[in-house]
């Protein structure tokens, strides 16, 4: 094993939280940093482009390419799990919305006890890392690093989609992120003129020159090295040849809710009887690694409509792509410009709830499974959600070999609640297309179809039609209770020197989108640790 040298920050993962972090400790030009990368270069043409993510989910260049195992109440399928295997990670292919949460969501991190992770400790947060295109208002903050955009092009079926939703309760609204999402509104994006705007483009890039700071590709972290339960530094594997690099500060685990729950079990923390089982010698018991796993997980219902423009025709047709093709390059707007998923909306699934508990994600198209073709007929699919799902997983090795993915498992709709939100979103779904703002393009349900009408049946079709929305999240969750894996400035509880800053420390899921709220844990995180070496706030 080859000496790597010694570094004051190793950073694990050059995603979303990775970037950020790089940027932020690589500031001090005596701080040295090193940023390890499994994945290669974000050079890849459909990366830039939105509507890129086509070609970089499910593709080994981009992707992990990971699977869940089978669900029961998914009707016993295996879903294919995304997760960003290049510079800039998820920010690289994923939806692009930008989206904080609600108050609620972060107020009841702060209720577990977790200091500074209330709403109104995070909302400056954002505003610090925003960089709005109308400038500074009354939500978004400007001239941070994250670019945030309105949607390029617009259509005549969502625009109906959003009447009718207001028909139902739903008010029109302008934006979201404001603290209470209830509304119905366009989503607003990471994309800087037409183009995603990835962690990359925000954080990397304008630092790469840096002297101080080291960006290693195709680095395959194989696991932490521990001098008793001092994290030292990694081990990883480029061009066939293993190395170890010390940390002189610290180890940052910026790999995601798979990423550093695996590294973490790899290295001997987690459950004790989980890593005897595997044969790996156990540093620290924290028997909370890896579990506490959680997603969002929506249910696809399709219509059929008439007399109106979709993605499904233009698509389909040699011209189509031509004309959007020809829009996009010339002008960068046009359908090329579009994240999956162009509006949404907010509500309660019923009176109880005390904050609006589920999501829509509105396509004007439809296809029968993801990378499959749109459908020969005009349609819309609006996708319902539960924002705050009790059902939970795991994530958990089932080797000792790094190269070997893990076992995830969601176990999607196992508890009452979820079964009753899905019923319950999928017939206020049905309430929302049969609105007099729709009758004018004729809408059929095509799925799951208008036989299904028991709330046994629409349970059963919920788990056929559900599919994840790629946002995993909880298991290294923050927090001060036996299933806490860090504390509330992110460090792994009973180790030194080591730190998990990513999605998988949320206790619960924010409302919606996850990438922007990981971009201010990795902002806190970044603070916390300069707050420790006495630098200069940010």
């Amino acid at each position: 094993m080859d000496d790597f040298g010694t570094y004051d920050y190793v950073i694990v993962g050059a995603g979303s939280a990775g970037c950020l972090l790089a940027n932020r400790l690589s500031r001090d030009p005596q701080t040295r940093v090193l940023l390890l990368e499994a994945g290669g270069k974000d050079d890849y043409f459909w990366i830039s482009v939105p509507v890129g993510y086509l070609y970089t989910i499910a593709n080994p260049r981009t992707d992990w390419c990971f699977r869940t195992e089978p669900d029961e109440f998914l009707a016993g399928r295996s879903i294919h799990y995304a997760r960003g295997r290049i510079l800039g990670g998820c920010s690289s292919i994923n939806a692009m919305i930008h989206m904080r949460g609600q108050r609620e969501d972060w107020d009841h991190w702060a209720s577990l006890g977790n200091r500074g992770w209330g709403w109104d400790d995070v909302v400056e947060v954002f505003r610090f890392l925003e960089d709005y295109e109308r400038g500074r208002d009354d939500i978004y903050g400007a001239g941070g690093e994250v670019r945030v955009e309105n949607p390029r092009v617009r259509w005549d079926i969502i625009d109906a989609w959003r009447e009718a939703a207001a028909e139902c309760g739903i008010p029109n609204i302008s934006c979201f992120n404001g603290g209470d999402n209830f509304g119905c509104a366009y989503f607003q994006m990471n994309q800087k003129r037409g183009r995603r705007w990835s962690a990359t483009n925000a954080f990397l890039r304008p630092v790469a020159h840096r002297p101080n700071l080291m960006v290693l590709t195709g680095a395959s972290v194989l696991g932490l090295e521990f001098s008793g339960r001092d994290c030292t530094g990694v081990r990883f594997e480029k061009d066939r040849k293993t190395y170890h690099v010390k940390a002189a500060q610290e180890t940052i685990l910026a790999a995601g809710a798979i990423g550093s729950p695996q590294l973490l079990q790899l290295s001997g923390i987690g459950n004790a009887e989980l890593l005897q089982k595997r044969r790996i010698p156990v540093v620290h018991h924290l028997p909370g690694v890896g579990e506490n796993l959680h997603d969002h997980l929506q249910i696809r219902m399709q219509y059929k409509v008439r007399d109106v423009k979709t993605l499904n025709g233009i698509a389909n047709s040699w011209w189509g792509k031509a004309a959007m093709a020809l829009e996009y390059f010339a002008f960068r707007t046009g359908p090329l410009t579009m994240p999956p998923s162009q509006a949404g909306a907010f509500a309660r699934s019923d009176p109880s709830q005390p904050t609006p508990n589920i999501e829509w994600h509105v396509q004007p198209l439809s296809l029968d499974k993801f990378g499959d073709p749109l459908h020969s007929f005009p349609a819309i699919t609006p996708s319902v959600c539960n924002l705050r799902p009790s059902s939970r997983g795991f994530v958990r090795i089932k080797s000792a070999d790094p190269s070997q993915h893990p076992e995830i498992r969601l176990n999607y709709l196992s508890t009452e609640d979820d079964r009753k939100v899905a019923v319950d979103g999928m017939r206020l779904t049905r309430r929302i297309m049969a609105a007099k703002a729709l009758a004018k393009y004729r809408p059929e349900e095509y799925r799951p179809g208008t036989s299904i009408t028991s709330d046994e049946d629409l349970a059963r079709a919920a788990g056929e039609l559900g599919t994840t929305i790629f946002h995993p999240v909880g298991t290294c969750k923050m927090g001060r209770d036996a299933m806490a894996v860090v504390d509330d400035e992110l460090r792994v509880h009973g180790v030194s020197r080591l730190r998990v800053v990513d999605a998988s420390i949320m206790p619960r899921i924010t409302s919606g989108n996850t990438n922007a709220p990981t971009y201010a844990i990795a902002e806190k995180g970044a603070r916390a640790i300069l707050k420790l070496r006495g630098a200069a706030p940010i």
